[in-house]
């Protein structure tokens, strides 16, 4: 049978016993990552001190992890609150497509970070001259170089004629797709490869330069202004550590999944699209002490005008 129009999710079965517990978990966290990312780029965009291109990437970011995890997060408790655990193909390739995407958007936005982190502790004194002119053109190139470059592999995918049902995971991901297609997937799977290089190879590249080219600056000149500016990028390795651990532990869970229980399967799979969303606007709106104070003031005030609006009906 070809071209089949809807696929079981049979790991949903396998949380039917505790799907009310984590809906209201997924909801939760749901709920939690669209409040500080909104948050996060809202004193960030009110605030025209905050305008610089550290704190542009920081929203960038913050706009991608909201993408990503709706991409996830709405599909998934309905499916698991609902009693068919079956997706439609039109949902499924909608759902990989935007769930790939963010995958390579945000690394796209973490590389751009990493560059702008080497220009303003190797070039101080040219940083914001040549960043400004710069800023808005990556912040294009990061947007538009994950859709374009991976819709080169999504077409070859949506052309394949489908002939399996099952997807054994809880949400799509574009090579479970050409694994249930029974025509000849060898080219789908070389671009598949090659891709992965085109995705990755560059921003490791320019994330390894810049972070080679700093360490070089700091430890040739060390003093406290050199110390200081090192410090700005803490940040930004946490974020990037917290998505090279999501990127592990999706290779990892795939190569020994049957030796896991379920629910360690689901964290590990959900660990990529759910944590980095999350702890993202906590290591920037926390660490970043300039951010920090902005948002506390913001939700001061956002509490002290629901109080006076109380108080004088």
């Amino acid at each position: 049978m070809y071209n089949l129009v809807t696929f079981s999710m049979p790991a949903f079965a396998l949380l039917k016993a505790d799907k009310y517990e984590l809906f209201a978990l997924f909801l939760t966290l749901y709920i939690i990552t669209i409040t500080l990312n909104i948050s996060l780029i809202t004193v960030i965009s009110k605030n025209k001190s905050l305008h610089q291109p550290m704190n542009i990437f920081s929203c960038l970011l913050a706009a991608n992890e909201i993408y990503g995890t709706t991409a996830l997060l709405p599909a998934l408790l309905s499916n698991v609150l609902s009693r068919s655990k079956d997706i439609s193909l039109a949902l499924c390739q909608t759902q990989l497509y935007a769930i790939h995407t963010y995958a390579i958007t945000e690394f796209t936005v973490l590389a751009a970070m990493s560059y702008d982190r080497y220009m303003a502790i190797c070039f101080p004194l040219t940083y914001h001259t040549f960043m400004s002119k710069r800023v808005f053109r990556m912040i294009l190139l990061t947007w538009l170089y994950p859709l374009v470059a991976f819709f080169l592999v999504f077409a070859l995918t949506i052309r394949l004629k489908i002939c399996k049902n099952t997807i054994d995971k809880v949400y799509c991901l574009n090579y479970l797709l050409v694994q249930l297609s029974c025509t000849n997937t060898a080219l789908e799977n070389t671009v598949g490869l090659l891709s992965v290089a085109l995705y990755t190879g560059p921003q490791l590249i320019m994330v390894i330069y810049s972070y080679v080219h700093i360490l070089r600056i700091c430890l040739k000149t060390f003093c406290k202004s050199k110390l200081k500016a090192l410090r700005t990028c803490i940040p930004h390795l946490l974020s990037l550590s917290n998505y090279s651990v999501g990127c592990f532990f999706e290779i990892a869970q795939g190569r020994i999944n049957n030796t896991l229980s379920y629910q360690t399967k689901l964290f590990l799979a959900l660990y990529f699209l759910i944590f980095p969303p999350i702890l993202n606007p906590v290591i920037y709106g926390l660490s970043i002490q300039v951010i920090r104070v902005s948002m506390l003031v913001h939700l001061t005030l956002n509490k002290y005008k629901y109080v006076h609006l109380s108080y004088y009906p």
